[in-house]
């Protein structure tokens, strides 16, 4: 039987990427506020966000280091509750040049918080000896669907931008503090390799799995910048269908990532990521090919379904591949969150080029990938994480 301090352990990782996803989420509902109280264009929001994805992919690339040297925990313990307070200096921002230095330091603080929170749910699966990725990025989930539905009775309320953001970091940042007595140290040899300063080289499997990633985050930032304006404007959706196009997204997400464990347990990661590249493919294909947009908006929680396992799997079979997983996870994520922010981008050239349909199409190019990619992953390995021995973490387990 587990102890407490595992269970714990897993708590502490689920809640911290709840909170993750409520800080993230809340500037983004809060964006066109900030517009309202800048005066800024949608080329300037645009810009903001830009730089606020900059600043985390130039934290998730120079992790590796980092990772390898101090480990999860004590780049949590710091990370986190830094993500919280550059969220307060994005909401008393007095100034469209200020906003874009708040931005980019909320950036730097969530990239290393997201790389080390993948990490020390890595170490907690080890400690396990079983799949946890996926339950853990349902927490996300739910943080940002927590951001929506706070930001929606802040904006009812008449609760400015400024008060709304800095009431939310100030709530999450003791908890993020107290939360951190519960994450556990990294395996012994990340500690060992640290002290040694000896350089491993990486895995090729970690930059396979990386372009995984890659193309998993370009779906579901397709979805998530263009789904409402493919519905509005191609489809001829009023407004109010065409916004429910990603919260349906993010619900199929949720229930997908709440199952996946038990669905990777049983199947197997690779089998699992292939057959989650296909449909994803499958039901995209749906998305931009039906002529009404309520059979699209139904396709996209299908496509959520399919895709949300995919980088939550990827992520962990990255910190399986060496004996310290935050490294390796750095390096899938920095990739990965890439094509979050090229994803966008390279939709909207091709639009301009062709029609938002046929750059939509891209999605499913993507999906497709996803399943050959998948099909050069080991097989061993791919299953379950490999219980850590429990003495790795200081704990104790019960018979």
């Amino acid at each position: 039987m587990m102890t407490r301090d595992l269970r714990r352990a897993r708590n502490g990782a689920i809640l911290t990427f709840v909170l993750g996803g409520l800080l993230c989420g809340s500037m983004t509902v809060r964006l066109p506020a900030f517009s309202d109280k800048l005066g800024l264009s949608e080329s300037s929001v645009g810009l903001t966000l830009l730089v606020w994805g900059l600043g985390a992919l130039v934290t998730m690339q120079s992790m590796r280091r980092v990772m390898t040297r101090f480990g999860s925990r004590s780049v949590l313990r710091v990370g986190a509750p830094l993500c919280a307070a550059t969220l307060v200096l994005v909401a008393l921002a007095p100034s469209f040049p200020a906003l874009l230095v708040a931005a980019g330091l909320f950036g730097l603080a969530f990239g290393a918080l997201d790389v080390a929170m993948n990490a020390q749910g890595s170490t907690v699966e080890r400690a396990h000896g079983r799949p946890l990725m996926n339950g853990m990025h349902a927490g996300w989930c739910v943080g940002a669907m927590g951001a929506g539905v706070i930001g929606s009775a802040a904006i009812a309320a008449g609760l400015s931008v400024t008060a709304h953001l800095t009431l939310v970091a100030l709530a999450a940042l003791p908890v993020l503090v107290a939360v951190s007595r519960s994450y556990l140290p990294d395996p012994a040899p990340a500690a060992e390799a640290g002290r040694s300063g000896t350089r491993h080289r990486m895995p090729p499997v970690v930059y396979l799995l990386g372009v995984i990633a890659f193309c998993a985050f370009m779906v579901e930032g397709t979805i998530a910048d263009w789904n409402g304006l493919y519905l509005r404007g191609t489809l001829g959706a009023p407004e109010a269908v065409a916004a429910l196009g990603y919260p349906v997204f993010e619900a199929g997400m949720l229930l997908a990532r709440l199952a996946g464990d038990r669905i990777r347990a049983r199947f197997g990661a690779r089998g699992m990521v292939v057959f989650s590249g296909l449909s994803t493919a499958a039901t995209f294909a749906v998305v931009i090919t039906v002529p009404s947009a309520p059979v699209a908006v139904a396709a996209m929680f299908f496509v959520g379904l399919s895709v949300a396992t995919v980088s939550p799997v990827a992520m962990s079979l990255a910190g399986d591949a060496t004996r310290n997983p935050g490294p390796a996870i750095a390096q899938t994520g920095a990739m990965g969150y890439a094509g979050l922010l090229l994803g966008p981008v390279v939709i909207g050239l091709l639009s301009d080029l062709a029609s938002l349909r046929v750059a939509l199409g891209t999605a499913v190019a993507l999906g497709v990938l996803i399943a050959l990619a998948a099909r050069f992953l080991p097989r061993y390995g791919t299953a379950a994480p490999a219980p850590a021995r429990a003495s790795e973490h200081g704990l104790t387990v019960a018979a």
